[in-house]
């Protein structure tokens, strides 16, 4: 377990140093549960997954219904349907059909998982808490220079209190980051993204979630 920092810098859209936000040291005491974060991504993962494929089994195919050849004496092997999975054209064996991947984790397990997450990120020093993340246009160029000034490289994950589609729009041009509102952020967000940009009023609204 590593101590983490209860005390965070919150910065400006320039890069400088504004205030700071007090953490719970309770909450945010360092401690990861690996195995419920192993568990959680499973089933993030696994809800993403449409379970849409499908192909057709010997009997959906359509064709085939006569016998190729009588049952002996051509001294070939008996075939019963020119559409079995081993001729071409024929029908797939154990065929993949529509289903649904989806798993359930309780919602205290799926909070005390995004708690975790947290408390992996800051031990990293990953997460840095700004202002308001407000932009005078919806361009790309504006925000690629917010994140310069934040000395953030690599992949992001962009959050705010609020729905912002002006900030949505700009954000979605630069490879490797992701935009997400503070409601719908989940374990799986924290972790695979090696930088939090988040809003000092949105880190707070995450914190309410997992306490």
């Amino acid at each position: 377990m590593k101590e983490i920092k209860t005390t965070l810098p919150v910065y400006g859209l320039d890069g400088e140093v504004v205030g700071s936000m007090k953490l719970d040291g309770k909450l945010f005491n360092g401690k990861v549960n690996r195995a419920l974060l192993y568990e959680a991504n499973n089933m993030y993962e696994a809800n993403a997954r449409q379970g849409t494929v499908s192909t057709k089994t010997r009997s959906e195919v359509a064709g085939g219904g006569t016998k190729p050849w009588r049952q002996k004496g051509t001294g070939r092997a008996r075939v019963g349907s020119s559409r079995n999975p081993l001729w071409r054209h024929g029908g797939v064996t154990f065929a993949p059909k529509p289903r649904d991947f989806s798993v359930a984790i309780p919602k205290k397990a799926a909070r005390k998982a995004l708690l975790s997450s947290l408390n992996a990120r800051l031990a990293e020093e990953a997460i840095k808490p700004t202002v308001r993340l407000a932009l005078k246009e919806a361009k790309t160029k504006e925000f690629a220079g917010i994140l310069d000034a934040l000395k953030v490289s690599g992949t992001a994950l962009v959050v705010t209190a609020s729905p912002d589609a002006a900030l949505k729009r700009a954000s979605r041009n630069i490879k490797g980051v992701s935009y997400k509102e503070a409601a719908k952020i989940n374990a799986r967000d924290v972790l695979v993204k090696e930088n939090i940009v988040v809003e000092k009023e949105a880190l707070e609204q995450i914190i309410k979630r997992v306490k």
